[in-house]
């Protein structure tokens, strides 16, 4: 790694200032030489005022880092040591169509899981397994790092269909460790979260403060209001005797599994009052920040990207990276095969897991069983993962009916049928699989 080159697909997103700011910070361990951001030709205009905003913050730090502007994707990933993909297939307007059509049948409208998350994959899947090739054919040592959701379907479907190094990351499990740490009133760097499960779908096993398990003070915490959240999930508190029972802390996203029932009544109630989906405030505030990105005095990472819902993802990816390049070996959340981590899940399938990471890439550290209060729940989510893969790859409506029929946010297979047959037309432009 004489050269080191970061490729960003999806240069153009309102996050990449979040990167560009981890960078930043990180330039004394790793001195980064290129960042090329790579957007298609719709994306033009954002990657340019996204751009011009790295490269003024790259000044501002007085650092010697290059920032290339391309919508050649394969002149971006030529020689990259790293390749981050934060890619939306369809933009916002897709995910706005993921969130309503599965409100107006009754079931719950979210991006990355249940029917809106399967639409999202079957469109991402394509562009994934392209990149996959470009990565292959330019640049066959590079890691491939993708913050793109469905994050663990993405690595799923990079494990099964490519030989391509691949570590799939998300913004959730860091997420938790603040919002713990926040709770408990230390600093983060005290709390350690034994995490285990799957992507968006991952608990804590056990919480520790300076190597002492303080899992129990934190469900208290919890129960007594604690807050547990993200920006972009409805802010509810947890029952007690849910988290009592479980034993466990959940993660902000298990709210559309354990209150399935109030937060349908409020994606609803909302949709039907005022027309609202999450995609309808991002694109409000999207808008907001880009207006923000165009200010030529503007230098640095602006306060209001945290209204976003990507807090710490430059810590999350940036770190990684760090711990990669300079074999660091240190302790990272990632998705990633299980190979032993959970030891009654199938060793061959993607899980969300703490590893070491370090040049190699991350080794696992097994957190033992999924305990059966877990465990059924994880596997019919894995299974529908799997399928999903197998339908987004295939093009194969009978085993895209299979997934959503078995996916716990979709109550009846006639649900099943009409969502799939709506979303697969309503993304027809974005599938060609299912030709």
């Amino acid at each position: 790694m004489d050269l080191l080159k970061i490729a960003v697909i999806g240069g153009g997103s309102s996050y990449t200032p979040e990167l560009i700011d981890g960078f930043i910070k990180c330039y004394n361990e790793m001195k980064v030489d290129e960042i090329w951001l790579v957007d298609i030709e719709e994306g033009k205009e954002k990657l340019e005022i996204v751009g011009n905003l790295a490269k003024r913050m790259i000044s501002n730090a007085k650092l010697k880092t290059k920032i290339v502007l391309t919508t050649d994707r394969k002149e971006a990933i030529r020689d990259a040591s790293f390749v981050l993909t934060q890619l939306r297939v369809g933009g916002l307007d897709a995910r706005a169509n993921d969130e309503r059509i599965p409100i107006e049948n009754g079931i719950i409208g979210q991006e990355t899981t249940g029917a809106g998350g399967f639409a999202k994959a079957i469109r991402t899947i394509p562009v994934i397994l392209d990149i996959c090739k470009d990565i292959k054919s330019l640049s066959k040592d590079a890691w491939l790092i993708n913050f793109t959701n469905p994050a663990g379907i993405m690595a799923e479907v990079v494990n099964k269909y490519t030989d391509v190094k691949v570590i799939g990351l998300c913004n959730v499990p860091i997420t938790m460790k603040h919002n713990i740490a926040k709770a408990l009133d230390v600093a983060v760097n005290r709390i350690y979260i034994e995490l285990m499960g799957l992507n968006h779908f991952v608990w804590g096993k056990r919480v520790f403060l300076d190597g002492k398990d303080v899992t129990d003070i934190v469900i208290k915490k919890l129960c007594d209001g604690a807050g547990l959240n993200m920006n972009n999930i409805p802010d509810l508190d947890w029952d007690p005797r849910l988290l009592e029972s479980l034993g466990m802390v959940p993660c902000p996203y298990h709210r559309y599994y354990y209150m399935q029932e109030e937060i349908l009544k409020e994606e609803i109630e909302s949709f039907r009052n005022k027309g609202l989906t999450r995609a309808v405030e991002v694109k409000e505030i999207e808008k907001e920040l880009f207006d923000i990105y165009k200010d030529e005095n503007l230098n640095t990472k602006p306060e209001q990207l945290e209204k976003r819902g990507g807090a710490y993802y430059s810590d999350a990816a940036v770190s990684l990276i760090n711990s990669i390049y300079n074999d660091k070996k240190d302790i990272h959340t990632v998705n990633i095969l299980n190979n032993g981590a959970i030891t009654n899940i199938d060793n061959n399938v993607v899980v969300e897991v703490n590893a070491v990471v370090g040049k190699n890439g991350p080794m696992p550290i097994c957190v033992g069983a999924a305990p059966n209060s877990i465990k059924g729940l994880i596997e019919v989510v894995k299974s529908y993962e799997l399928l999903t893969v197998r339908a987004g790859v295939d093009g194969d409506r009978k085993v895209a009916l299979q997934a959503l029929s078995i996916h716990p946010l979709i109550p009846s297979f006639s649900k099943a049928d009409k969502v799939l047959n709506e979303l697969i037309d309503t993304n027809k432009q974005y599938l060609p699989q299912f030709k």
